[in-house]
């Protein structure tokens, strides 16, 4: 397998965006991930993006974001209507097919403008469970609900998680809900949005985006001092109808991880940090124990998802925040998770090392 790695990366996460177009946010965003490394778009070998055209309101918006790259012929280009994390996929793809030696991914959200409860209801069965426009808290809620029932999680461990988030979350900048001061207490004490979950069992949503640089080889090497080399990267899906799978559960998580160490040869317990892809705390209970990680692993340090949820492009943060902490040399094995999809149902992850 190619050598394919993490040299440069760029966030900007903030409670909305008002004045700023999809295009205004980018082209800083990726500039500073081109900056870092000296690389101009003409050395770029691959460019390939995530969005949501349900999210911007129109067909094929993310044409328009390419003019944040100056993109011009001759570009070798693609997309994914995913989140981010899975655009990154597709870049670490073509580096493996070895007709590249360097990459950009990108993908970004902006759902203040609009209603994200609408949004999301439109990836759920068409036929019987869309027409019905069930709010995203309320079916994040079932998972929830179940999980308790089945004895696997309690309110106080679901509380515990939402003040790690926002404790870990202090001093992170592209975090748009943090607090040092949280105490379980305090998310017990919170009015159920959805029961059994609280405003802080769920993600705050942000608007942002998030640009990565991907080299290969020696070209990794030459563009920077300690790249965060992606030594094992899979994904999975599990069924789409919410009533065909166990909500409790997440197999295409525990089997894309299982993957991703086997290819990594690395043990999941040998982790230094996991950044999670989990717009709920209950979903964060589950990818814990799915993957089994372990005490040792630090779970979601920048806050994770719960601290600022830009959607689209949250999965694509994950491998960026754990990818900085290589690169700075904080951490020497990380594991990053993206989800896409309700409840867990699509989900990646990537194992990445600083040696």
């Amino acid at each position: 397998m190619r050598e394919v790695a993490v040299v440069a990366t760029a966030i900007h996460q903030v409670p909305a965006l008002t004045d700023t177009t999809e295009v205004q946010l980018m082209v800083p965003l990726i500039n500073a991930a081109r900056d870092a490394v000296g690389l101009t778009q003409a050395e770029i070998g691959f460019t390939c993006s995530g969005s949501s055209d349900f999210l911007a309101g129109q067909a094929f918006s993310f044409v328009q974001t390419l003019d944040a790259i100056g993109a011009f012929p001759p570009i070798s280009e693609s997309h994914v209507e995913m989140d981010g994390a899975f655009a990154l996929y597709e870049a670490w793809v073509k580096l493996q097919a070895g007709e590249i030696d360097t990459a950009l991914v990108f993908s970004y959200g902006k759902s203040s403008p609009g209603s994200l409860r609408d949004v999301l209801a439109l990836q759920l069965d068409p036929y019987f469970l869309a027409p019905l426009w069930p709010p995203a808290d309320a079916v994040a809620a079932i998972q929830a609900r179940l999980l308790l029932e089945a004895g696997k999680v309690s309110g106080e461990d679901l509380a515990e998680i939402a003040v790690r988030s926002q404790r870990n979350a202090v001093g992170n900048p592209n975090a748009v809900r943090f607090s040092p001061d949280m105490a379980v207490a305090d998310v017990m004490a919170e009015v159920p949005v959805a029961d059994p979950l609280r405003p802080s069992d769920l993600a705050a949503e942000s608007d942002g985006g998030c640009a990565i640089v991907l080299a290969a080889g020696d070209r990794a090497r030459q563009l920077c001092g300690r790249p965060a080399w992606i030594r094992g990267i899979d994904h999975r899906i599990d069924a789409h109808g919410l009533g065909t799978r166990d909500l409790t559960r997440a197999p295409s998580a525990e089997l894309a991880a299982s993957v991703a160490c086997t290819t990594a040869d690395l043990a999941i317990e040998s982790l230094d940090i996991a950044e999670l892809h989990s717009p709920t705390t209950s979903q964060e209970a589950i990818l814990v124990r799915e993957l089994g990680l372990g005490a040792a692993t630090e779970v979601n340090p920048s806050g994770g998802a719960l601290a600022a949820n830009t959607l689209m492009a949250a999965g694509l943060v994950r491998i960026a925040e754990a990818a900085r902490r290589i690169i700075d040399d904080r951490a020497d094995r990380a594991l990053a998770h993206g989800t896409s999809g309700p409840c867990l149902q699509q989900n990646l992850v990537c194992v990445m090392t600083g040696g």
